[in-house]
């Protein structure tokens, strides 16, 4: 099945959405934008994570996590940075990933879907070294999350082109409708039952280097290990209305302010 993509008519920088672009994201939990920020940024933030990888620079308060295979010894990487399979951090602690995580194209967007009072309430560097990067099993987000409502909005945005065969990203059109499905543990990740979905509802979506992907947190959604020579490289930026509410333990942390307003006895 083909993705179902709308369009940018105008430059995202300048609009909010149009009522069938909101509509289409109720309706099936995703839109995708294609060209959503400029290839000149795109290329510096490629560069700006290759430096922490693969160029010695240091990676400070970030918070890096390898690939399982590389850390049990059952596969060999010839440099570390060629195992590591994802980064949180980076837009609390570098300047060009704060401005990614702030920029005009993606809150025009995010505005629409959340309102005009958002923070942050994750971002995380998904990577998929060639030939080590592993899949990334049917799940939602929001059963992770302790936050209320489950409504929050990602936007899952590669640095590099998203194909079938380096992972790009699959969802199930509709099913956050569903409300949270039953996730059960599996070595290595916690996904979606496998009585609770068909894998044949499921779409891929290639993208480019620069599209976003803005999604729902109860979209189930996939990604395939990279079988391919090519890094797949994309960052997961994760939004919530100032208004949603922490479920979990004590008072919860200090989300990082996006735009708008804090209230009480909301995220704080």
């Amino acid at each position: 099945m083909s993705p179902q993509t709308l369009p940018g008519e105008t430059d995202p920088m300048t609009r909010t959405l149009a009522e069938a672009e909101l509509d289409h994201y109720h309706r099936t939990g995703f839109l995708l934008v294609r060209d959503l920020v400029p290839p000149a940024e795109v290329c510096a933030l490629g560069k700006r994570l290759r430096e922490y990888t693969h160029g010695g620079r240091p990676t400070g308060a970030l918070q890096i996590q390898v690939e399982p295979r590389v850390t049990r010894g059952e596969l060999s990487v010839e440099h570390p940075g060629d195992g590591i399979r994802k980064i949180d951090g980076l837009v609390e602690n570098d300047d060009l990933f704060e401005h990614l995580g702030k920029h005009p194209n993606l809150l025009g967007v995010l505005t629409s879907i959340l309102g005009p009072d958002i923070k942050m309430f994750r971002n995380a560097l998904l990577l998929k070294p060639p030939d080590v990067g592993s899949a990334k099993g049917m799940h939602q987000d929001s059963p992770y999350w302790p936050i209320e409502p489950m409504e929050l909005c990602s936007c899952w945005f590669p640095l590099d082109n998203a194909t079938l065969e380096n992972g790009c990203m699959a969802v199930i059109a509709g099913a956050h409708r569903r409300g949270a499905l039953p996730h059960i543990e599996v070595r290595d990740d916690y996904v979606v039952d496998p009585d609770h979905f068909d894998p044949d509802d499921m779409e891929t979506l290639p993208m480019q280097a620069g599209d976003g992907l803005f999604f729902h947190s109860l979209l189930p959604h996939y990604t395939a290990p990279n079988r391919s020579d090519t890094w797949r490289r994309a960052i997961a930026l994760s939004y919530m209305s100032a208004k949603s509410r922490y479920t979990g333990e004590g008072e919860g942390p200090m989300y990082y302010p996006i735009q708008g307003r804090s209230f009480e006895g909301c995220v704080h």
